[in-house]
């Protein structure tokens, strides 16, 4: 069996306190976007007698129980009492590690849905995506699938609708950056507060600046510690953006474009840049 597990970007990320267990409640507006890792299972296989095992050739990327991949295939089993039968998953990586994209949620995502889906759904879509959410803040959406408003930590989804294909241009400055180390700089007292509606939290008026509700108060915190963040936005909007915004937590910054002929042009001039990794991709609505 092979999925594809897509990338996903915050298109608004609001950052509203820190609780009691060290976690953040946070509100935010999430789309996946068309970049995708290839996840690929093998069952049975003689290769991996002792159980799960991952594979994965990028060198940021875990093959142990550190991958949580690795991790969402033991929950499945542990949760539904079947053998693993020898179970090798082997991931592709195009999603940019470390980057703010949720690659190795999406990894871990694509693992429970694609297990419960071969085992002819042992486990209810509520239940796999609690799973999800001890796996990481993330995996919930990848189960939901679709644009969401997320609140809590992250687990708490009410579908989005009505947000068009846009084209992205997507720039990875070539470095992650440490989400503890955003989260520990970040100043909640100096956070701007949004006081955002969820029906207007993402409008487009491209007759005055594009997108009008772009918003990631982890920006700044995120800018001290890479500053190839500012760089990058600031090249995206030269190349003309409608808006540009740092994605979860970084370092990558996507740009949205009015149409694709205008994303290809910008994609064309910013892929000089030595360091930088550049997509041309569109949200997926």
């Amino acid at each position: 069996m092979q999925l594809r597990a897509p990338a996903k970007i915050n298109l608004y990320l609001e950052v509203l306190g820190k609780r009691s267990d060290g976690y953040h409640d946070l509100i935010s507006l999430m789309c996946c976007i068309g970049i995708y890792d290839t996840v690929r299972f093998s069952f049975g296989s003689p290769d991996a007698s002792s159980g799960v095992s991952v594979a994965c050739s990028h060198p940021k990327v875990p093959e142990d129980h550190n991958n949580l991949a690795y991790r969402a295939a033991k929950a499945f089993f542990s949760e539904t009492g079947l053998h693993d039968q020898g179970l090798v998953i082997e991931i592709e990586k195009r999603i940019p590690v470390g980057a703010g994209l949720g690659g190795g949620s999406s990894n871990a995502a694509a693992v429970l849905s694609g297990l419960n889906r071969y085992y002819d759904h042992p486990i209810a879509s509520d239940t796999l995506m609690e799973i999800g959410r001890f796996l990481g803040a993330d995996v919930p959406f990848f189960i939901f699938g679709g644009p969401a408003v997320a609140a809590g930590i992250g687990e708490k989804l009410t579908r989005f609708s009505g947000l068009p294909a846009m084209p992205l241009v997507l720039i990875y400055p070539g470095r992650s950056v440490s989400t503890a180390e955003v989260y520990k700089k970040l100043n909640l007292a100096l956070t701007k507060t949004k006081k955002i509606h969820t029906k207007s939290i993402f409008e487009l008026d491209w007759e005055t600046n594009g997108p009008k509700q772009l918003y990631n108060s982890l920006e700044p915190a995120a800018m001290e510690l890479c500053p190839e963040i500012a760089a990058a936005k600031k090249a995206l909007v030269e190349c003309g953006a409608g808006g540009a915004l740092m994605s979860g937590s970084g370092s990558s910054v996507f740009g949205i474009f009015k149409n694709t002929k205008k994303a290809e042009t910008a994609c064309r001039k910013i892929s000089g840049h030595r360091q930088w990794q550049v997509f041309h991709t569109q949200l997926l609505a």
